[in-house]
């Protein structure tokens, strides 16, 4: 048996909306459990149009066939008309993944704003973005959240210092290859980091795999996963556009004797034989721009 985290980014309204519900009917019928991250507040994803003057999105959103793979509402969310707010109309579909079984964290207060201007916030900002998503989600589910994961794995040493004064149990913030204890400044081991090992769909379709041979391509990826394997989907596509592609991901995985669990559930009991390490702000293959990485991890234990 294989062990598999399972991540869900439900980043925009139409994704929450229409996808959530398909990925719960998915997992229930599956008899799996995952880790949603929901972004709450308003949706402004269309305002990423602007970066299509960068030729890295622009290349990446030609690759992916972007408008097919998101649908049109998705790509022009917040232009063309005002963002909506996600949570409050949308908290009962929220509270019907935490009823069921899944674990729930914070993804975003904006999606879009996170992943445009984090270079410019200041600590004191970040905090305030946390802070209002934090309200926000737990007012929808009518508990507290303990985890959370950056938007677009957009998170440098600033972000994880921030994030300690809010104590989630854990947060997955950077791409990586296993579980560890992030580094702080004044040389304290942080909350457990629990990287994105396996790439995302919109990552290597069009380019490194067809979309035919993807769900191969990547029960082949997770098998051959040197550290612990974590998979991200979301809701926008898997749970829309490629809910079918998706289902049958599930069942090859299902075959391959592959198991996916919450993020959670990949920790260990005694937190402090998690290895230390550092989050390094860098490019990564298939996305635009920098993002978090995990560094080399620098000891084990405290």
């Amino acid at each position: 048996m294989l062990k598999v985290g399972l991540r869900v980014d439900a980043d925009t309204y139409a994704g929450t909306r229409d996808g959530v519900p398909r990925l719960l009917e998915l997992f229930a019928a599956h008899k799996i459990h995952a880790t949603f991250f929901f972004s709450v507040g308003p949706d402004n994803m269309g305002r990423h149009l602007w970066r299509l003057l960068r030729p890295d999105f622009l290349r990446k959103m030609l690759r992916s066939n972007a408008p097919s793979l998101y649908g049109w509402d998705i790509v022009l969310a917040g232009t063309a008309w005002p963002g909506r707010r996600i949570a409050p109309a949308l908290a009962p579909l929220m509270r019907a993944a935490c009823e069921q079984g899944h674990e729930i964290g914070l993804h975003a207060w904006d999606h879009q704003a996170w992943q445009a201007r984090l270079p410019q916030w200041g600590a004191a900002e970040i905090a305030a973005q946390i802070k209002l998503g934090l309200a926000a989600l737990e007012d929808a589910l009518g508990r507290k959240a303990d985890c959370s994961a950056a938007p677009g794995w957009r998170a440098d040493t600033r972000v994880i210092e921030v994030k300690e004064g809010f104590a989630f149990r854990y947060n997955s913030d950077c791409r990586g290859s296993f579980p560890f204890s992030p580094l702080l400044a004044d040389g304290r081991r942080g909350s457990p980091q629990i990287p994105v090992s396996l790439p995302t769909f919109d990552e290597v379709i069009g380019g490194v795999v067809k979309e035919d041979a993807f769900n191969a391509y990547i029960l082949a990826a997770m098998r051959a996963c040197a550290g612990v394997p974590v998979y991200t989907v979301h809701a926008e596509v898997e749970g829309v556009s490629r809910t079918a592609l998706f289902a049958g991901l599930l069942a090859g995985a299902a075959a391959e004797d592959i198991v996916f669990c919450p993020l959670g559930e990949l920790l260990p009991a005694d937190l402090e034989t998690l290895p230390s390490g550092k989050v390094e702000w860098r490019p990564f293959p298939g996305r635009e721009g920098s993002l978090g990485v995990q560094a080399e991890a620098e000891s084990g234990g405290a």
